[in-house]
């Protein structure tokens, strides 16, 4: 069994006291509740778990630490236990729940990572440690997210062991991430092929064909003068867009697995004159 401890640099360690987590969901219909990704892994490796935030005060730990854990601690647990939240923004830039894929729709060029102190307003308490990092044109959320992730658990290590002094507040005006809702995913081709690559980008980016939905997961900007939505029926793959052509490589149509979308596109037997994005989808 893995020692239940927060291992840094230099062979410190931080002994870790409860793991909360979201409770058991469904991930699929029809199927069993399933704990989430980190309550997996903290069972694996024998931490103790709970889903409750309130048994965090009388579990003995002297500091909490936060990521991305959607839900606002309130203030009587703060005063029992401070708390320190990792998060994915150059605050304060991006409070809130999705700062990520807020960011790359923002046409965002740099991004960041927070150590800061947590308070009971949304992501304003002030800032141990901060790392900015420049987003890749081509980059997903995914991809994005993991590099972050990794540039945190450094940052996070690297504050603790310097025994989280001297904070800074948050200065300049804040911008909020709202958690994406499912309609903002929805391609409009009346949009430039550079906002359409920037939403295609978060990897969950959909639009219609004969009344279906048809998830985009992976394409690239062209130049061209196709209408919106019509795709050349010599490469249909490449669909018009408000300015612009967007080349879709990979698609998810509906109830199916994904697929290369010249793979889709030939099984479909697109018809002349057919478009992406009919509104009865």
């Amino acid at each position: 069994m893995a020692v239940p401890f927060l291992r840094g640099l230099h062979g410190a360690e931080w002994p870790i006291d409860l793991v909360v987590s979201k409770p058991d969901t469904r991930r699929r219909r029809n199927a069993d509740p399933s704990p989430s990704p980190v309550k997996a892994l903290a069972l694996d490796l024998g931490l103790p778990v709970s889903d409750d935030p309130a048994d965090v005060a009388t579990c003995g730990a002297d500091l909490g630490i936060v990521v991305a854990y959607g839900r606002i601690i309130k203030p009587n647990l703060l005063a029992r236990v401070p708390m320190i939240n990792v998060h994915f923004s150059r605050l304060p830039r991006w409070r809130g729940a999705a700062p990520v894929e807020r960011a790359i729709l923002a046409g965002d060029e740099t991004t960041g990572v927070a150590v800061m102190a947590v308070e009971e307003g949304l992501d304003t308490g002030p800032v141990y440690a901060r790392h900015e990092t420049d987003i890749g044109d081509h980059e997903t959320a995914g991809e994005l997210a993991n590099r972050l992730v990794g540039l945190g658990v450094v940052l996070l290590l690297d504050a603790l062991k310097a025994g989280l002094r001297n904070p800074r507040p948050q200065e300049g005006a804040p911008t909020y991430a709202d958690k994406i809702d499912p309609a903002e995913l929805r391609i409009d081709w009346l949009r430039s092929t550079i906002e359409i690559h920037r939403l295609v980008r978060l990897e969950r980016a959909w639009t219609t064909f004969r009344g279906k939905r048809l998830k985009v997961l992976a394409g690239h900007p062209l130049p061209g003068s196709l209408e919106p939505g019509v795709m050349d029926l010599d490469l249909p793959v490449e669909v018009g867009t408000g300015q612009g052509t967007f080349r879709i490589d990979l698609v998810q149509p509906e109830g199916k697995a994904a697929m290369k979308a010249k793979d889709w596109a030939l099984g479909a037997r697109i018809e002349p004159g057919e478009r992406l994005g009919d509104r009865d989808g």
